[in-house]
């Protein structure tokens, strides 16, 4: 993922920010926003220059992101939104974008931005913490717990899927569809996999 759209900067608006426009970083594997901020023509430039992402702070000036931690921000496109005054920079992260160690500055919530990313951070959830003695486990504990049941269940849902396909009811499939999503990434978090690694095959395949 390393196709850079190029940003007319003559097209931009910099005066209503006195000189800046506001940047909406996201990640371009996941669609997160990782972090709001700002940047002027300079540090724009070297932002198409090198690749990776500059900006403009009040109180350090330009600022190259990662610069000393690592955590560089390899751009994979900027693109203008339309009052010309704020960009979004889709870019591949080398590690947390917030100071205090965070994927993202607006931290789970950012992570949750729809329902896929949602249920993915549950069944985290539920495979960092087992049910405690005396508790009842939840269906997605006992799945992670248990490798035939996982097995099984997996293979079920994608039979009934296939089975809605063939007699052509597509509400049954939407919902067959659902199930088998979730026992898909149960099963994958069960071998160490995320939602994030399956994106980010999606997206080199998307290229």
């Amino acid at each position: 993922m390393t196709t850079r759209t190029l940003l007319d900067l003559d097209a931009l608006d910099f005066t209503k920010g006195q000189g800046l426009v506001t940047v909406v970083t996201q990640d371009a594997g996941t669609g997160v926003v990782l972090m709001v901020a700002h940047a002027d023509r300079e540090a724009l430039e070297e932002t198409l220059r090198t690749g990776e992402m500059h900006y403009r702070s009040r109180s350090r000036g330009l600022w190259h992101k990662g610069g000393t931690s690592g955590n560089v921000q390899q751009v994979v496109s900027l693109t203008a939104d339309c009052d010309r005054d704020a960009v979004l920079a889709r870019v591949v992260p080398a590690g947390p974008a917030c100071h205090d160690g965070t994927t993202s500055c607006f931290r789970e919530t950012a992570l949750a931005s729809d329902a896929l990313s949602t249920l993915d951070v549950i069944i985290a959830q539920r495979a960092a913490a087992p049910a405690a003695d005396g508790e009842q486990p939840s269906y997605t504990q006992k799945l992670l717990a248990d490798r035939n049941l996982r097995l099984k269940k997996l293979g079920e849902e994608a039979v009934e899927l296939a089975t809605a396909c063939v007699d052509l009811d597509r509400a049954r499939a939407v919902e067959e569809t659902a199930d088998l999503v979730y026992h898909a990434l149960v099963a994958l978090r069960a071998v160490g996999g995320t939602l994030d690694d399956v994106r980010a095959v999606l997206a080199s395949r998307a290229r």
